[in-house]
């Protein structure tokens, strides 16, 4: 790819060259939705197959030639996971084999009041003066950026939306658009007999660089006094319309999975074990062309343990179904079964284990007779479980990290937070310690 000088701005001319489109990633909101897994971890950094959840938008931008990004990261949780993991870019550009590579910036340490206001904390602190593509830290997406940004360019926006039909309105943003694709309002979270219509805010913006002088107005420095935040939905974008801004929305032609609950986590896990996402079909180790089995492992000593959980699928001692994928230096006993699911470094799976449509995260170790479905289990757990009392997690439950699970608990619909001693009594009551 052919990247010109460094006077180039994107939006001139006829021809498309996104080296200089910056993407800012505001990562400061507490992700509820995703509790007990974000108590002590950045929900940008969640890990999703093997690698944080934020990994997959960077990729699909990288691939597109973006190259320069920025964390808008909020708090100690959000800066220590994704600089410590992340740093620069060096690392991930080398493990995608991207080229030129890519770079990444920190907000400065200055506490924003949302989304918006990260926004333009960073814009003035690194005096962009080229669009910005901002993106959620939470979302899984594919969408064609030179497509995107030709219709910014055409209707001459200040903002453009990217929108979604959706079935239902609940939760989400939702824009009225008229027949040039632009937004006469927009209402966050509306009741479903108040929403304007089924489109909805994907939290995918292209900012113009005037923005910066929008967010100098008095009407945004009320907006920040009286309510000590500076939202896109609640807030920004509301303003912009009210008005009269130019502000259009853009439908999305591609995917887009909102990863903000535990149940659309493992939609999002499972859309991407079977290729629904184009950015990453392959996530190594692939034992032959035919499955989608993944079993990872390149070291020297990492290998051995994959050339040993292959043989015992191909031996039928461990059966697997669906599409799997099996991280670094695991160990899969005689006997399990896993169907739909990924299994993280350095996880241990006991005897005759059932796993289906699961999430386990690394170094967790699951005792045999134990059986995981449809849940998430965090980092560094222990679920006990023998032939007489086999443990049971499932409906929709979440395990956060470094939690211990005791022998014939019956786990259905719960979330158990970090760092706690679970036993459960005669009547499967759930009693816990720390």
């Amino acid at each position: 790819m052919k990247f010109l000088g460094s006077t180039y701005s994107p939006l001139v001319g006829d021809d498309y060259n996104p080296f200089r489109l910056r993407v800012i990633i505001p990562v400061g909101g507490r992700a509820t939705r995703l509790l007990p897994l974000t108590v002590e971890t950045s929900k940008a950094a969640l890990r999703l197959l093997n690698r944080p959840l934020v990994e997959f938008s960077l990729l699909s931008l990288a691939r597109q030639g973006i190259r320069n990004f920025i964390f808008g990261i909020k708090g100690y949780t959000n800066y220590r996971d994704l600089y410590d993991y992340f740093g620069s870019g060096f690392g991930f550009s080398i493990r995608y084999d991207i080229k030129p590579r890519i770079h990444i910036k920190y907000q400065p340490n200055v506490e924003d009041i949302g989304s918006a206001d990260s926004a333009k904390i960073n814009m003035e602190y690194y005096d962009i003066s080229t669009p910005v593509f901002a993106v959620q830290g939470d979302n899984i997406f594919e969408i064609d950026i030179k497509d995107l940004i030709r219709f910014h360019r055409e209707k001459e926006a200040l903002m453009t939306i990217v929108l979604r039909k959706v079935e239902n309105v609940k939760g989400l943003g939702i824009a009225d658009i008229n027949d040039n694709q632009r937004i006469n309002r927009f209402i966050e979270k509306p009741l479903p007999e108040d929403a304007p219509s089924n489109l909805a805010n994907t939290g995918l913006y292209v900012l113009s660089p005037k923005i910066r002088e929008i967010f100098k107005e008095k009407g945004i420095k009320k907006i920040i006094k009286n309510k000590k935040r500076l939202d896109f939905g609640y807030d920004f974008i509301p303003y912009l319309t009210n008005t009269n801004r130019p502000v259009y929305g853009y439908k999305l032609k591609g995917k887009w999975f909102d990863v903000g609950t535990p149940n659309n986590y493992l939609k999002a896990m499972h859309n991407l074990l079977h290729g629904k996402f184009t950015m990453l079909k392959d996530f190594g180790g692939r034992i032959d062309e035919k499955s989608q089995i993944w079993v990872q492992g390149e070291s020297e000593d990492s290998a051995k343990r994959r050339h040993e959980i292959i043989r015992k699928i191909r031996l039928g001692r461990v059966q697997i179904q669906g599409a799997v994928v099996i991280g670094r230096h695991c160990l899969i006993e005689d006997g399990a079964t896993i169907i739909n699911s990924c299994i993280d470094n350095f996880s241990r799976i006991g005897k005759n284990v059932r796993i289906e449509n699961s999430a386990i995260l690394d170094r967790t170790i699951i005792e045999k007779e134990a059986e995981i479905l449809d849940s998430i289990i965090g980092r560094h757990v222990t679920i006990h479980s023998n032939s007489k009392n086999p443990t049971k997690v499932n409906e929709i439950s979440v395990i956060a990290d470094d939690v211990i699970i005791n022998s014939g608990c019956k786990i259905s619909n719960s979330k158990i937070y970090p760092h706690q001693n679970v036993r459960c009594n005669l009547q499967n009551e759930i009693l816990m310690s720390n």
